[in-house]
Order: structure tokens, then sequence, then C-alpha cells
């Protein structure tokens, strides 16, 4: 094998054609932040995803027919942020989404500061598809407020 390759080469040279062997350097483009919400506060999100949320709502965020629901691209990720909010806060018991009953209980996430639900639901909102504004721990402190009256 080792001959073939040499004589191959000497073949190539002698009929004038060269090689060069080029590195491509493939410039990989840097993530840029969904709906201006930066790639840190998404990592800390991640990871409070990855470490809570993962194994109920899988992790591309499709969650589990009937019992778990999806986070992708659904009414209640995208929109009202005081009733997402409130799903950490408060817990959720049975609920339909999207037209679809889900009927697993989803415990209050008391164990998570502030900031860490704040991290959490921001990137839920702008992952799997989605793309929605940041939740601040302005609005989380805001309904956990609101739940102790």
């Amino acid at each position: 094998m080792k001959k073939l390759s040499v004589l191959l080469s000497l073949l190539l040279l002698s009929s004038g054609v060269a090689f060069a062997q080029k590195k491509t350097t493939a410039k990989t483009p840097a993530k840029k932040p969904t709906a201006g919400v930066s790639s840190a506060l998404l990592a800390a999100g991640k990871a409070v995803y990855v470490q809570n949320c993962l194994s109920c709502h899988q992790a591309d965020g499709g969650g589990v027919d009937g019992m778990n629901p999806p986070l992708t691209k659904t009414d209640y990720v995208l929109g009202d942020k005081p009733r997402l909010i409130g799903v950490l806060v408060n817990g959720l018991k049975g609920v339909e989404i999207n037209g679809e009953e889900y009927r697993s209980v989803m415990p209050a996430q008391t164990h998570l500061s502030d900031q860490q639900m704040a991290d959490v639901l921001t990137y839920v909102r702008n992952s799997f598809g989605n793309k929605a504004s940041a939740v601040t721990v302005a609005e989380v402190k805001a309904m956990r407020a609101k739940a102790l009256k």
C-alpha cells in the first residue's frame, strides 16, 4: 500500500500537478441572543432547567403526552408572564394547554430563588423554537409577594 502511495505521488509530481493542503478554517458564527436575551442568561436558565425540569418536560421541551405539557410554542409559555411565573410559584395540577389535557401535578418550585425562576423561565421562553421577552427577577418577586397575600 505504501508503494502505491509513493508511486501515485511521483506520477502526479512528474505530470506537473501539485497539490497544496489547505486547512479550512470554517468560522462558526457566534450564537446570537434570542429576543434580546444574553447567552449568559440563557446558559444560567438552561442549568436550572436541566437540574429541575428536564425529567418531566424532556430535553426537547416536548413534555409527555397526557401527563406533562410541552414547553414548545404554547400559549402558556409565550403568553401571559404572570400566569407562567405562577406555575413555578404556586404549582399546577391538571391543565388544558392548546386543546390537550395534562394530568400530572407540578409542585411549586419554592426551592428556586427569584433569580433561578427568572433565568429558567427566560430560557424556556427562548428555547425549543420559542422567542419571547425575558422574565425579570422583579416580575418573579411581585408574583411571590402576591402569592403570600
